[in-house]
């Protein structure tokens, strides 16, 4: 199939495109005209030429986030976009589509297996409260390598089948050779049970979604076969530290203007966010199979942002990518903490960057080569906006500290005066600060118009309050995420390793690793404002809103993280939420989760060696393989240097390897029950009894 042509929202889309570059390079041209004014020699030397290029850049990038913001304000005032498939597909008109076979899938890593399951456990329950339970099949589906880990995932998942009663349609698979990271795990997943889906719903490790709403995007896609991938937009839910809470009310009181902008721009040209979205199985498994890229440095090996590529090619293939704001009930979680925040942000901004490899190649849409430019921009940014900053204060050494030139321009016979123009500078200041915030408050009078979330999130005042806060709280944190997204943009550039891991989601920042994370960033914050100090008092000022959040960068770090600073702003009624005050049964459930794993005095591969319940289910959970000379072996060596120093005396991989024998498994068990009573396993096997009275 090639990409489809002559669709009625093809023409919109151009138009609306067209109306945002025309809007946003109008304003960026102004902002450039005005910088010209306020350098000391109007742009006639290469350094006063590069400060307007970065200026055009930075400027033209929060521009189109303030147009993308007006456009979704406009068309949320008048109804909606009948574009959308929330107008073509409405409830009324799906409920009479038969549903299909549609596989609902987890793919995790190192997460925490009590939150990761009892989420899978709350959409379960949502999906039978529909009554169309019958037609979804969950999967979760584990990349955990460490035993300690995925040994509580397996008796977890046997946990929610015995009280789901779910044993043919909840299914948990770990991986042993993980290839590719998620997307392997997917692929995975397709090869073996890809042919008897039509529909497959990827969730993330936090994700959490309304069973109706899952109902409804099976029925959206089963209206219109030329879907491909319909992508929701989900909401942030269960906040407990500041941090986490100021992002979640963030997203509830912007989000929905730059999602319903972005989705009346895109159209059937959306892009995927790798989950909480909808796939056609059929088209994905045939024209999403990503290869590994072939460039240098950062741009060779697996793709990381797979998701916009996938996007892309699906497109390619001549099927539409949707995203829908208007599905309610798709959420997921924020890290508790700036720092895991950022970690998250390392691995992003090397994936984001390798969307260069993308950008210019052919057969990618307009609309997705702007996807990718905005991905690439979302951690550039960052890098040109330090660069901004190093260049004007070049600038500023330059003209105080050397005589003033009157001929920059060598081919000109004209001398040039110095001159500063303050007003022109408060102009623009002025002006961009009206683009930074406007959106915010277009986004307060949009909740104060609706009655419903306007109450839900605590009355006007409240919400007023709350936005000054997110806002102060965004002034403070915006130049350590510059600065660390600069960082991360130069080791992508030189190609360093990125760490894969589970994600920190229920765990505060202390003082020393606050401390240690950011120190770096102080001192050079320290170092600028000195040398802004020496070089001019006046510059000494404007420095200020960058140098006095880095210095503070730890303490408000930590603040940031407590789970009783946001507690504290819950109390008083500050960054509500409607999901907070009124709950969804899926929320609800997921907070009321019962514990899935039973409490053990004694780590979970020693539990899995001699807990004889435990032991039993992990050797009928064992894989089945040839017992060869071999293998053997290994059991025997492995087994008898397990006994002999405990677990201690052999790595994590072989730990792994041992549990997943189930003949030595059965072997060690037998073993450690019969171990003399000077030995370690004998004082462990003694814990776990005393444990079990």
């Amino acid at each position: 199939m090639s990409a489809p042509r002559g669709r009625a929202w093809q023409g919109s889309a151009r138009w609306r495109r067209w109306l945002l570059a025309l809007l946003v390079a109008a304003q960026t041209t102004a902002a450039c005209y005005a910088m010209l004014g306020v350098l000391p020699y109007h742009g006639s030397t290469g350094l006063e030429r590069a400060i307007v290029a970065v200026s055009a850049i930075l400027f033209g990038w929060i521009s189109a986030g303030f147009w993308l913001a007006t456009f979704g304000f406009v068309i949320r005032r008048c109804g909606g976009d009948p574009l959308s498939p929330g107008a073509r597909f409405p409830d009324a008109a799906l409920e009479a589509v038969a549903l299909a076979p549609t596989a609902v899938v987890f793919p995790i890593y190192h997460e925490d297996v009590q939150r990761t399951l009892a989420g899978v456990r709350a959409v379960w329950r949502d999906v039978m409260r529909s009554g169309l339970g019958e037609h979804f099949t969950f999967f979760v589906l584990s990349d955990s390598r460490d035993p300690a880990v995925w040994l509580l995932e397996r008796e977890a998942c046997q946990r929610l089948r015995e009280e789901l009663g779910a044993q043919c349609r909840l299914h948990y698979r770990r991986r042993t050779i993980n290839l590719n990271r998620k997307t392997g795990n997917v692929a995975d997943f397709l090869r073996r049970w890809g042919r008897h889906f039509t529909y497959m719903i990827v969730m993330d490790a936090d994700s959490v979604m309304q069973g109706a709403a899952l109902v409804r995007m099976v029925r959206v896609m089963a209206s219109d076969p030329k879907i491909g991938i319909l992508q929701t937009a989900p909401t942030l839910i269960n906040a407990v530290s500041a941090h986490a809470r100021i992002q979640q009310f963030a997203t509830r009181l912007y989000g929905p203007l730059f999602t319903d902008g972005l989705a009346a721009l895109q159209l059937g040209e959306a892009v995927f966010w790798g989950h909480n979205a909808i796939i056609r199985v059929e088209a994905f498994m045939r024209h999403c199979g990503l290869r590994h890229l072939r460039g240098w440095g950062f741009l060779r090996g697996s793709v990381l942002s797979h998701d916009f590529v996938e996007a892309a090619c699906i497109w390619r293939a001549g099927y539409e990518v949707w995203l829908d704001p208007h599905v309610e009930g798709s959420f997921e979680e924020s890290p508790p903490t700036l720092v895991d925040e950022l970690e998250r942000d390392r691995r992003w901004a090397h994936g984001n960057l390798q969307h260069l490899y993308f950008l210019f190649r052919r057969g990618v849409s307009g609309a997705h080569r702007m996807a990718f430019a905005n991905g690439i921009m979302a951690y550039l940014a960052s890098a040109l906006w330090f660069a901004y900053l190093v260049l004007i204060t070049v600038e500023l050494a330059q003209f105080t500290l050397r005589p003033i030139e009157y001929f920059p321009d060598p081919n000109s016979p004209f001398p040039v005066w110095p001159e500063w123009q303050p007003q022109w500078a408060i102009n623009l200041a002025v002006s961009t600060l009206f683009v930074l915030f406007a959106p915010k408050l277009l986004a307060l009078i949009d909740v104060a118009l609706d009655r419903e979330r306007r109450r839900a999130m605590g009355g006007v005042g409240r919400l007023a309050l709350g936005m000054v806060l997110e806002m102060a709280v965004s002034i403070l944190l915006s130049p350590i995420r510059m600065l660390s997204h600069t960082r991360y943009v130069v080791v992508t550039l030189l190609n360093l390793p990125v760490r894969w891991a589970g994600q920190n989601r229920t765990e505060e920042i202390g003082w020393a690793h606050a401390v240690l994370h950011h120190a770096p960033g102080s001192v050079l914050a320290l170092g600028w404002a000195g040398f802004a100090y020496w070089l001019q008092p006046l510059f000494f000022y404007w420095s200020l809103p960058i140098a006095v959040p880095l210095l503070l960068a730890a303490p408000v770090t930590v603040w940031l993280s407590r789970f009783g600073s946001g507690r504290a702003l819950r109390r008083a009624g500050l960054l509500l939420t409607i999901d907070e005050t009124h709950p969804s049964a899926v929320v609800r459930d997921l907070q009321q989760a019962p514990a899935l794993l039973q409490p053990s005095a004694v780590g979970a591969f020693e539990t899995a060696v001699i807990d004889p319940q435990r032991n039993r289910f992990h050797v009928a959970q064992a894989r089945r393989r040839a017992d060869t000379a071999l293998r053997r072996q290994r059991r025997a060596a492995l087994v008898a240097r397990c006994l002999a120093g405990g677990p201690a005396a052999v790595s994590t991989a072989e730990q792994a390897w041992l549990v997943d024998d189930g003949r030595a498994l059965a072997e060690l068990h037998a073993a450690v029950w019969c171990a003399p009573p000077d030995t370690w396993w004998h004082a462990r096997v003694a814990q776990v009894c005393a444990a079990g009275q």
